[in-house]
């Protein structure tokens, strides 16, 4: 039986998933195809989901550790159709911003929810499709794509529905953006209705999910935001002989590695405390090398130019 009084957007920070109707996980679906490195991580996301968010400090040290043994393959999973029910004690976008304000400190992780009430969105549709048609021309921009999305909507409140606000990201992300919007109108739908199949094959029920499985079929699923030694954990089990990459964890390589970071991602790739972090963190502000971007629910450190940190 579906349970009709799950909400989508209302997420569990106890479980860390952002949870739909259905019925679970299926035991029954064919082995993950195009398999080249040891392992294949697939994931289940949207680019709305809350606790997609919250995972994103886990899944870029995973990169950095495991990028090697890893193929990573992204589907988007259609968190919010549209605004034509009511359950979970959601029935308007407002009722959604409390929620992400809760979620941002359950998680660290910046998140403001005034865009529920500033300039909703009616739908995570036209992101995903958005991400689908940037996966058209570069997987790699597409991903950075995403973040800036998120970016866009978790942090500096823009409705990423909207045109404009795509077309940002995407100039951002380095992609063609007449392509983008051609392959948006076109093909793009359909590869995004093609993750929704797959993910109804698979029984996913939540955001995020993920699989991960070998050369040899076995399989294991990490279902809502765990902490990063669940993923090492699942990955040592899967492939006992793989050994993780041992990368730059100073401040210059970091955010050469990636452009922005919060203060829980900083203290996830570094190793040092979160408090610590933000210090470091603010100190790179204050010396002119970092910008600051805060909100109400904490702070995203962007590199401002290729200078050494």
């Amino acid at each position: 039986m579906e349970n009709t009084n799950i909400n989508p957007l209302l997420c569990n920070p106890a479980t860390g998933l952002c949870e739909i109707p259905g019925t679970g996980i299926s035991n029954n679906y064919q082995a993950i195809s195009n398999q080249d490195k040891p392992l294949k991580l697939v994931y289940f996301t949207d680019p709305i989901c809350s606790s997609c968010w919250g995972i994103e400090p886990q899944l870029r040290k995973l990169k950095l550790e495991y990028g090697n043994i890893l193929d990573i393959e992204y589907h988007m999973g259609g968190l919010l159709p549209d605004w034509s029910y009511n359950s979970g004690g959601i029935s308007k976008p407002s009722d959604v911003a409390y929620h992400w304000d809760e979620v941002s400190v359950y998680y660290d992780m910046p998140i403001d929810g005034d865009v529920w009430l500033e300039d909703p969105l009616n739908s995570s549709y036209p992101p995903s499709i958005a991400f689908k048609a940037a996966e058209i021309q570069d997987k790699d921009k597409a991903v950075n794509f995403l973040r800036i999305l998120r970016e866009l909507v978790f942090l500096k409140k823009k409705n990423i529905t909207r045109w404009e606000y795509i077309a940002m990201a995407a100039k951002e992300a380095g992609l063609d953006v007449v392509k983008l919007k051609t392959d948006f109108e076109r093909s793009a739908q359909k590869l995004f209705e093609a993750d929704l199949k797959l993910a109804r094959d698979y029984g996913v029920r939540g955001f995020p999910t993920i699989f991960i499985q070998n050369k040899s079929g076995e399989r294991e699923t990490i279902y809502g935001t765990k902490p990063y030694s669940f993923f090492e954990t699942v990955i040592l089990n899967l492939s006992s002989d793989v050994t993780k990459e041992q990368y730059n964890k100073n401040r210059e390589a970091l955010f050469s590695k990636y452009n922005s970071l919060t203060a829980r991602e900083y203290s996830e790739l570094s190793g040092i405390s979160r408090n610590e972090s933000e210090k470091q963190l603010n100190e790179l502000m204050d010396k002119g090398f970092l910008e600051k971007l805060m909100t109400k629910n904490g702070s995203l450190w962007i590199r401002k130019s290729s200078d050494k940190i």
